[in-house]
């Protein structure tokens, strides 16, 4: 490298004051007031190279946050999907047999990761009606108010508020998960197949692959009426999975998926 190439770099990195974390966020808050952003203009106002920003805009869009763009990158359009609310009103009998059968699993004492979601809701419900004294930590509002006031020491994430999801998602979120280890993650997901999980609200799929690292037993809680449903983002294939809590057995392809994947079946009992 030249004496003047090492010079431009060293002043691009002294003008760079914002960390990774920072860029990221800004490129988030810049695509929910404009449609589409120009890697260019994001690194003159950065004062990073295009390099660095293409390589923020990559991880983002792996993290389906945003979507790639030619030049930049622009808000991911995800279609019609259920509001957290409207999932809460449907399938409730059966979410809440699959939540009370994963709430006796966890033991007192024990550190856990829940995501966001209508059936891990129903899950914080079951965990604090059983008293559990466990460590949960959650992006999940709903999750984090149920068991808050039960008694489980509880830890919420930092992150960009989805207020249609009461939750949080975002860069943040990601790194303040990598700062732990957990004896057990317990998500949900919008679609399960053979292909493994999926899901479909942006920014929820990089939350729950960062749970399944950070968890020594990786379990899923998922109805029967999203069996063979493949969402828009992936977040893992069967192998990634110790258990399956759902209500019913799974059809005779994605069974034979799940026992070649090793993966245990519990089918939470009809009510009587």
């Amino acid at each position: 490298m030249s004496n003047t190439e090492t010079r431009d770099a060293s002043a691009e990195k002294g003008r760079d004051r914002l960390k990774k974390s920072d860029r990221r966020g800004q490129i988030l808050l810049e695509l929910k007031l404009h449609p589409h952003v120009r890697i260019s203009e994001l690194a003159r106002r950065f004062n990073v190279s295009t390099e660095t920003v293409r390589r923020d805009v990559d991880a983002l869009s792996d993290d389906g946050l945003i979507a790639r763009a030619h030049g930049g990158a622009s808000a991911p359009s995800q279609g019609h999907y259920p509001s957290l609310e409207e999932r809460r009103s449907a399938r409730v009998e059966e979410r809440e047999r699959i939540a009370a059968l994963a709430a006796a699993t966890v033991q007192d004492g024990e550190t856990v990761m829940i995501d966001s979601g209508s059936t891990t809701i129903e899950l914080a419900k079951a965990l604090a009606f059983r008293s559990v004294a466990c460590t949960v930590i959650t992006n999940s509002l709903p999750v984090a108010m149920t068991l808050g006031h039960g008694s489980a020491n509880v830890m919420v994430c930092p992150g960009e508020y989805q207020a249609a999801e009461s939750a949080v998602i975002g860069t943040e979120t990601l790194e303040f998960l990598r700062h732990y280890r957990v004896d057990r993650c317990l998500i949900g997901a919008s679609g399960f197949s053979k292909e493994g999980i999926s899901e479909t609200v942006a920014g929820f799929a990089a939350v729950k692959r960062e749970m399944l690292r950070r968890a020594t037993t990786r379990q899923v809680l998922i109805d029967s009426g999203k069996f063979g449903v493949t969402g828009l983002l992936r977040v893992g294939e069967m192998e990634e999975l110790d258990t399956l809590f759902t209500d019913a057995r799974p059809d005779p392809t994605l069974l034979t998926a799940l026992e070649a994947a090793r993966v245990e079946i519990c089918i939470a009992p009809a009510s009587v």
